[in-house]
């Protein structure tokens, strides 16, 4: 699995003209499942992801997790997006080839589970809407991007 990590200050998810997820202080993950990606891959990447310690402290040293600012009364949010396109591959000319992106069906199946999974640790997920036409808007607070792949 391929994950794309922001630090935003804020964060949404438009489809038709309608806001379907959005959150403030907190992280915003692109999430691409690739062939052979199985439900451990994706609980494996939630772990990394909770626990990636990309936040400030009181020094200004990045040294707290999602996980840290829930324990210190702030409320850090999780949006999840699927975006295949982290799968691309422009090796062999200009145009993107994704057959490195799991099929449609698999990659619907390990985004919900990996939704599922993260509402389950976290109290704050929302989400975009698995294959649709999204419009992403954000501020990246840093800026902060930190790409993970397992």
């Amino acid at each position: 699995m391929i994950g794309l990590v922001q630090r935003v200050s804020e964060a949404r998810v438009v489809v038709d003209g309608q806001v379907i997820g959005q959150i403030q202080k907190g992280l915003l993950l692109l999430l691409c499942a690739e062939q052979g990606d199985t439900f451990v891959n994706a609980d494996k990447l939630l772990s990394k992801l909770l626990k990636l310690r990309v936040f400030s402290d009181d020094a200004g040293k990045m040294n707290r997790s999602l996980l840290d600012l829930d324990g210190n009364g702030l409320q850090g949010g999780l949006l999840i997006v699927s975006q295949f396109t982290l799968a691309a591959d422009v090796s062999g000319g200009n145009r993107p080839s994704f057959t490195r992106a799991a099929s449609p069906d698999d990659g619907q199946r390990l985004y919900d589970y990996f939704v599922a999974q993260a509402r389950g640790a976290h109290p704050i997920v929302q989400t975009g809407q698995f294959a649709a036409d999204m419009k992403v808007h954000l501020v990246n607070d840093g800026p902060v991007t930190i790409p993970i792949q397992i």
